[in-house]
């Protein structure tokens, strides 16, 4: 992982940075002492490009095709980087979801230990001298995980680092951050899943998962010499539970950058979709009632931007909370609840505590329902044709990853609300035809905003990353949404145009971060075009 450009011969060809393999110049292959370790036939990105794709076509599996990917990016970071940036409609589904689940899972028998840095448990006191060992010198982010609610379908172990991954890849195609300055990081200790720690191949630490102090000590010991090390580098994270994702925001939040993807990242791309449908439908997100089905961190997440995003509307906090509910495996959360956790007080009312989520409709009639709680069909014919029958415009959004496990489809939501809600799904959906009616599901996918928001942040070196900055990245994706993607119910512009997408994001966010004084640097006068020339560009 050298950023290094003084490695030679075999080395060179051994570092992923600086290996560049057939499309080595002649003066290239003399300079770097390559001349003869390789072909001598000189080969254009595009051809070398052109051969991957082509491999990877001949792939039925999958998995198979991330395994050809993933060693792709240990040898040779710029053709992979260049593949994803001219390929990547097709190749999203390969390096992120739903293959990287399966990568996770298989992580220990494909054994793809390359590409990240390990810390255990039982480098409690040592962590400096692993952050020693990395040889990247000027590092910008640091995607980390310890593996325990990865993509909300559980505990992937020391295999979580595969999602951590691939962040980092997209931070690179999507957000124009050199491969060299993006570090994947996995904190094993340990895994409450037994298939894992029965596992005779499991690499990762097999005891249960280790929590509490230690667990505190090793995250803080981390975080303290990686900015030690980088000063600036901005901390994501990714796939941690509820308990440890909140504990680490509050602890971390406002003394470094930093921010929690699925709490934040996804908060910030729901809102933005949430603008799109109330610009459909002619109303103002004040107006509007919502209702959240599910209580953890990602509903939590976006509750809280909304309520930034209501009082940036004129309402006042208790106005704001007024609008929001949210429903738990206990029902309706009410304030005379004696086991009231404090993240959900705010969003706690005085009413009935209703038990289904019907009822609980019934009684609030929501124009917005929020699908958090991966529990496939909860979203059903009476749930979705109550909503259609209160609202002309119903808003429903179901979240819940993967397909298998969304509150409703898109065929679903469109059938029994006979054509009349605003949809989005948190999975991909093909376009539906029903009845002489054609429609294209919106997906909500952080991957929108987190690129965005990595390049804008750490190109201002901002010293912290306040909660309104979400608010300003959702507005950002939001103006990108064309009249006609509105006309067609699209609420998020097209994903082939990420990287115009993350520069508009990364633009409004630097921006706001000079403008509130916690950028690190001074201003250009042209922070766009900065912006884009500091893009990295696989050549």
């Amino acid at each position: 992982m050298s950023t290094m450009n003084n490695k030679k011969g075999f080395y060179a060809l051994k570092d992923p940075y600086v290996n560049r393999g057939t499309s080595f110049t002649a003066e290239d292959r003399e300079n770097l002492q390559v001349l003869g370790l390789i072909p001598p036939t000189l080969s254009s990105l595009e051809v070398q490009a052109k051969r991957v794709m082509n491999r990877l076509n001949r792939q039925d599996d999958a998995l198979e095709k991330y395994v050809i990917l993933h060693r792709l990016s240990q040898r040779n970071q710029t053709l992979f980087c260049y593949l994803l940036t001219k390929h990547f409609s097709e190749l999203i589904p390969i390096i992120y979801t739903p293959t990287v689940a399966r990568a996770c899972i298989e992580f220990s028998h494909l054994f793809l230990e390359e590409g990240g840095v390990y810390i255990s448990i039982d480098d409690l006191g040592k962590v400096e001298k692993i952050i020693n060992n990395v040889p990247n010198d000027d590092v910008a982010v640091i995607v980390v995980t310890d593996g325990e609610t990865v993509l909300g379908l559980g505990d992937f172990g020391i295999g979580g680092l595969c999602v951590a991954r691939s962040k980092v890849s997209l931070n690179c195609a999507c957000g124009g951050i050199k491969p060299s300055r993006a570090l994947p990081v996995i904190i094993d200790v340990g895994t409450n899943n037994p298939t894992l720690s029965q596992d005779p191949f499991y690499v990762g630490l097999s005891h249960v998962r280790i929590g509490g102090e230690g667990y505190k000590q090793l995250i803080s010991e981390f975080i303290r010499v990686a900015r030690q090390r980088w000063p600036h580098a901005l901390i994501q994270f990714e796939g941690f539970s509820r308990q440890n994702a909140f504990y680490l925001l509050n602890q971390w939040e406002q003394k470094i950058p930093c921010f929690n993807n699925d709490i934040q990242g996804t908060a910030s791309v729901v809102l933005s979709g949430l603008y799109s449908a109330c610009k459909i439908k002619g109303s103002q997100l004040k107006d509007e009632k919502i209702l959240f089905f599910g209580s953890g961190q990602v509903a939590i997440g976006i509750a809280n931007l909304l309520m930034v995003a209501l009082c940036k509307e004129g309402l006042t906090t208790e106005e704001a909370s007024q609008r929001i509910y949210l429903f738990d495996s206990k029902g309706l959360v009410t304030v005379d609840r004696d086991d009231l956790q404090e993240i959900k007080r705010p969003f706690a009312h005085v009413d009935d505590a209703e038990t289904t989520l019907l009822d609980a409709i019934e009684l609030i009639r929501p124009s917005v329902i929020v699908g958090t709680a991966a529990q496939a069909g909860a979203f059903n014919a009476y749930v979705l044709g109550a909503m259609a029958r209160i609202n002309a415009r119903p808003i429903i959004f179901s979240l819940s990853n993967p397909s298998s496990k969304t509150e409703c489809s898109a065929r679903d939501a469109y059938i029994y609300t006979a054509g009349s809600c605003l949809y989005a799904g948190g999975s991909p959906f093909a376009p539906i035809e029903h009845n002489g009616k054609h429609w294209i599901p919106s997906q909500s996918n952080n991957l929108y905003v987190f690129p965005g928001i990595v390049l804008g942040t750490t190109f201002c070196q901002a010293k912290e990353i306040p909660q309104e900055l979400f608010l300003v990245a959702a507005r950002a994706l939001h103006s990108m949404v064309t009249e006609e993607e509105l006309s067609h119910l699209n609420f998020y512009p097209s994903l082939n145009h990420l990287r115009e997408i993350s520069l508009t994001i990364a633009t409004a966010v630097a921006q706001y971060c000079y403008e509130e004084g916690i950028a690190g640097n001074e201003r250009p006068v042209d922070l766009c075009s900065a912006l884009e020339s500091s893009m990295y560009v696989p050549k």
